[in-house]
Parts: structure tokens; C-alpha cells; sequence
């Protein structure tokens, strides 16, 4: 029924919507995902933040205790359907402390404290 609304009045995404990607572009703002078995989870964070700064904001102690990131793009979720899909694809791609953040990125962060 949304989607048919807006349709009719020829436009893409909603106001709100439209508002919050303004207000993220102007700024400086990403979002990148953490995926469990049950849940998924969006964090905000400023762009060109470091991987070992990106776990920080989901937990302290994954910060502390960072050992690697395993990042997916969000685009081969949608395409392939499921993680581990993108595995086998070998489109996971395993990075240190100082990989940039990139918008949408779906992120599985290591961590020993």
C-alpha cells in the first residue's frame, strides 16, 4: 500500500526517508550491520572510521580485544541470500585494525578479552 502511494505521487522513497539520507550524507555519517543467528543490528558511525573504532561501538571489549574484522557487502547478502553463500563466493574479506568502514558493510567482529 506504501509503495502504491508513493508510486502515484511519483516519488522514490518517503519524506523521512529522503531526510534521513540527507541528514547522514551532510553529516558524515555510515551505517554498517552485526549479524547473530536471531537478530541483525544497524550502528552509526562517522565515515572513514577504523574497523577496531567500528567495534567499540558495538562493545567495548570487542575494541579492546580486536583481532580481525570479517566484512561482507551488503549488496552480495541481498544477491547470494545468506553469509554463507558469500563464503564460499570467497567475497568475506578478513581485515585488521585499520580497514575503513564502508557504508553498508556487514561486519563480524573477532575479539579476545
Amino acid at each position: 500500500e506504501r509503495q502504491l502511494f508513493l508510486e502515484d505521487l511519483g516519488l522514490k522513497e518517503s519524506g523521512i526517508e529522503r531526510l534521513s539520507r540527507v541528514c547522514y550524507k551532510h553529516l558524515g555519517l555510515i551505517s554498517f550491520f552485526t549479524m547473530g543467528e536471531e537478530e541483525a543490528k544497524v550502528w552509526t558511525i562517522k565515515k572513514g572510521t577504523h574497523a577496531v573504532k567500528a567495534a567499540g561501538k558495538v562493545h567495548s571489549d570487542m575494541e579492546r580485544g580486536f583481532i580481525r574484522a570479517e566484512i561482507a557487502r551488503y549488496q552480495d547478502l541481498v544477491t547470494l541470500g545468506s553469509m554463507h553463500a558469500i563464503k564460499e563466493k570467497g567475497l568475506l574479506k578478513i581485515e585488521g585494525k585499520d580497514a575503513i568502514i564502508e557504508d553498508g558493510d556487514i561486519i563480524n567482529f573477532r575479539f579476545n578479552v
